[in-house]
């Protein structure tokens, strides 16, 4: 069996913290699916956590939740 390449873990660790960070906003804010996803799509985080060399989907997603909510009331 071959290891993962590092831009496969890469993509797997930023889908899952897309996923919980949609399951979050729908928690919090008791919104529709189609509604937390465009909230989270349209974050400033998005690129940010997108960028595989800066390694920011490592962190928790509680972490990125946090991070994404305080650079939405600064935006």
């Amino acid at each position: 069996m071959n290891q993962p390449t590092h831009h496969q873990i890469a993509t797997y660790l930023i889908d899952y913290a897309l996923s919980e960070l949609v399951k979050y906003v729908m928690e919090d804010t008791g919104c529709t699916i189609e509604q937390a996803m465009e909230k989270v799509y349209q974050s400033p985080l998005m690129d940010a956590l997108q960028d595989e060399e800066c390694e920011l989907y490592v962190q928790s997603p509680a972490y990125l939740y946090e991070l994404m909510n305080r650079m939405m009331e600064t935006a």
